[in-house]
């Protein structure tokens, strides 16, 4: 997946707290702090869209699995 990790992103809760507008690896980086319970209710705006491996066309919102991978990602290396 490769997607800019210093692209702005908003880290968005669908709970309806304030979003976190930062680059996209301090977002992993905050979303990977949360409880497995509050991940599921979080997805993250990109400001550039990103293709997808199963689709044709490109997303804009990655969903707590992408964000998941993402951080494994980041974790390693």
């Amino acid at each position: 997946m490769p997607i800019a990790l210093d692209q702005q992103a908003t880290l968005l809760d669908l709970d309806g707290t304030a979003p976190l507008v930062a680059p996209l690896s301090e977002c992993i980086r905050h979303f990977a702090a949360l409880k497995a319970s509050a991940k599921a209710d979080h997805r993250i705006l990109l400001t550039q869209p990103v293709p997808r491996k199963d689709r044709p066309t490109r997303r804009w919102i990655l969903n707590p699995d992408d964000i998941e991978a993402l951080a494994a990602e980041q974790a390693q290396g």
